[in-house]
């Protein structure tokens, strides 16, 4: 009980010394690029609408606010008591649930990639634990651990000194996966690493599939380009993924068109057309779906909320 307490105890110091560092680096609303290539600031001063995106392999600390994350049916939410990590390109929503100009949401986010985690797992340390050959959801919510928040701190204080990030941010970035692979849900970003692996080869039509997503989606081509049944390709990816082939391409479809839209570069039938619909009606209904108005109305709404905050 008593080193729980501790632990309690320096988290909490810890995130509050995360939230000073991101305070200091990140003057207004947005995600902010750093001189370390792969680290981003993010700051939100109010409760935000849902996002729509790809997220792509990254972890994300939250020090100060919360921020709920939906992929297919599931959601996430995660505070300063948590981490988000996700393995593999994934569509999914993100909204910041909790956040004031007083106390804004304030995030650290670092990309990483499969080579990374690779080099990783080679060491005889990374691999004392069990083998694990099942397939994992590509993205997950675990408890903060100090360790963990050490380095993170140490990584965003070399903003302060970027005459050192050449030398010491792979170090550190390095410790800060270990970290992850370590922890109990390690085996989610592992399972990328490993030759020839069940999320290996979804990991590769996942690819396939964001690139090709205005193309008629065969899953039978998929299953034989990784060497898999359809039935097995199917079951995998959506132990990944948490939706079918199809669905995951209908979402990537719909992102798509409606950023075609927001950028004003199309009508609604010809954004339909162009990301791989056939019938403007039946786009029409699964981007209301999704987004909850038609195409027309949706982008309205969009706009004025734009306007509204500027």
């Amino acid at each position: 009980m008593v080193s729980s307490l501790h632990m309690d105890n320096d988290v909490t110091r810890q995130m509050q010394e995360m939230a000073h560092l991101i305070g200091r680096f990140t003057l207004n609303d947005g995600i902010h690029a750093t001189a370390i290539p792969s680290l981003s600031l993010i700051r939100a001063s109010e409760i935000s609408q849902p996002i729509y995106s790809v997220h792509q392999p990254a972890l994300c600390i939250v020090a100060q606010g919360s921020k709920l994350v939906v992929l297919g049916r599931e959601s996430y939410t995660y505070d300063r008591t948590q981490y988000l990590v996700a393995s593999v390109n994934l569509p999914i929503s993100g909204q910041v649930v909790q956040a004031t100009a007083e106390k804004p949401y304030l995030c650290v986010r670092l990309d990483f990639d499969s080579n990374q985690i690779f080099d990783l797992i080679q060491s005889p340390a990374a691999m004392q634990s069990k083998p694990d050959n099942s397939t994992q959801r590509g993205l997950f919510v675990s408890s903060i651990k100090v360790p963990l928040l050490e380095g993170i701190i140490r990584l965003v204080r070399l903003l302060d000194t970027p005459e050192d990030i050449p030398i010491l941010a792979p170090m550190f970035i390095r410790e800060i996966l270990y970290r992850i692979i370590q922890d109990e849900h390690g085996h989610s970003i592992k399972q990328f690493a490993v030759q020839n692996s069940h999320a290996q080869h979804i990991a590769k039509v996942i690819e396939v599939i964001q690139s090709e997503y205005d193309k008629p989606l065969r899953v039978d081509q998929l299953a034989a380009m990784v060497n898999m049944s359809s039935s097995s390709l199917h079951y995998h990816f959506k132990a990944i993924t948490a939706m079918s082939p199809i669905q995951f391409q209908k979402q990537i479809r719909l992102q798509e068109a409606r950023n075609m839209l927001i950028a004003g570069s199309t009508d609604a039938a010809d954004a339909a057309f162009q990301v791989g619909y056939e019938s403007p009606s039946q786009f029409s209904r699964e981007y209301a779906r999704m987004y909850g108005l038609p195409p027309k109305s949706d982008i309205q709404r969009l706009r004025h909320t734009l306007q509204m905050e500027y």
